[in-house]
């Protein structure tokens, strides 16, 4: 019995060095593709650049960038992102963030986007429990007062989130992107920021999700509108596209993924897979879909996506090749499968 139990002991000790190895040189390949992406992305006085998108900013790149830098223990990164964030987005009536901002003109549209709100006020709540600083739990309830005011309106689903504070109440009914559920933001705001709305907005955007299932592979459009049934918002290209693709992502991060919401993104994914391309967007009017292949984040969510409940760290996808979206998918992704790990 002594030499099975020395044995057993010793095997658990190599193992948790085994496991003590792999985190630590996960955490150190994580920190140099932090330092990779704020070296493509984050300017000196704290801007972030989309490059893939004619450079301008916006309030979305503010926020995930603050994100990264609130989980990458990058205190001094996150103070300059969010200087200037305040300084140059922060400028409305409310305390909502103007969402696009470019070289020229500075702010060039005034509405807000509410997921660059959503992702600010989620980074200051996970900063402000890690470094112990008051104001940016004073700044991200401001935002959420304000989300909550102007944001949040009912419907027959329940609470939902308006995409801006104009132009997405229809007479025909509300528009809306699932993509701006952010469940696991949701989760944090119910847990440091607490209001019953929270959990309501989760579950009706799992609700609205249920109901979204459009062309042959029943996958929801980027935008919906909700009228007496879920539609795809006319104005809008009726496609599975580049916002869409994060609300499987989300639906697994915020731990509201089952297998039946899940099933028709691993029927399209899997599919793909399998082909000499995954194109990044399918088309609900004719099912055509892309005549090129996704980038890494987007292959790195479906992979993720078709592998539930498995969770597995990404393939070695290089940040330095990646333009901005692809770049956050990948370290938010990281993010993820980290805290799911733990």
């Amino acid at each position: 019995m002594f030499m099975r139990d020395k044995s057993l002991s010793y095997f658990k000790a190599l193992l948790l060095g085994l496991l003590v190895q792999f985190g630590s040189a996960s955490a150190m390949a994580g920190q140099a593709d932090w330092t990779e992406f704020k070296q493509r992305f984050v300017l000196a006085e704290g801007r972030v650049v989309d490059v893939g998108n004619g450079g301008i900013s916006h309030s979305e790149g503010q926020g995930v960038t603050m994100l990264l830098a609130a989980h990458y223990n990058d205190q001094k990164t996150f103070d300059r992102l969010w200087q200037w964030t305040q300084s140059a987005l922060q400028v409305r009536k409310d305390r909502l963030l103007a969402w696009r901002w470019t070289t020229k003109q500075g702010v060039s549209d005034f509405n807000n986007a509410t997921d660059g709100d959503l992702y600010v006020a989620w980074a200051l709540l996970r900063a402000a429990d890690k470094w112990h600083v008051p104001a940016y739990k004073k700044a991200a309830e401001a935002i959420l007062n304000d989300v909550k005011r102007l944001l949040v309106k009912p419907s027959k689903w329940g609470p939902v989130i308006l995409p801006g504070s104009a132009g997405f109440e229809k007479p025909a009914g509300q528009i809306v992107n699932l993509s701006y559920w952010i469940f696991p933001a949701l989760n944090d705001f119910s847990r440091y920021a607490p209001d019953p709305v929270w959990d309501q907005l989760g579950e009706s955007g799992v609700a609205i999700i249920r109901e979204s299932h459009f062309g042959k592979w029943q996958l929801p459009t980027d935008w919906v509108q909700l009228g007496s049934k879920v539609t795809p918002a006319p104005g809008f290209p009726a496609q599975f596209g580049y916002d869409a693709v994060r609300v499987p992502f989300f639906l697994m991060w915020g731990k509201k993924a089952n297998a039946n919401l899940l099933a028709p993104f691993q029927a399209f994914w899997g599919y793909y897979q399998k082909t000499p391309y995954l194109p990044p967007t399918v088309s609900m009017e004719n099912d055509a879909v892309a005549p090129y292949g996704a980038a890494p984040g987007i292959l790195n969510i479906a992979d993720l996506t078709c592998r539930y409940p498995a969770v597995a760290p990404r393939p070695d996808y290089p940040i330095n090749t990646q333009d901005y979206y692809s770049a956050t998918l990948l370290l938010l992704a990281d993010m993820m499968v980290g805290e799911q790990a733990r």
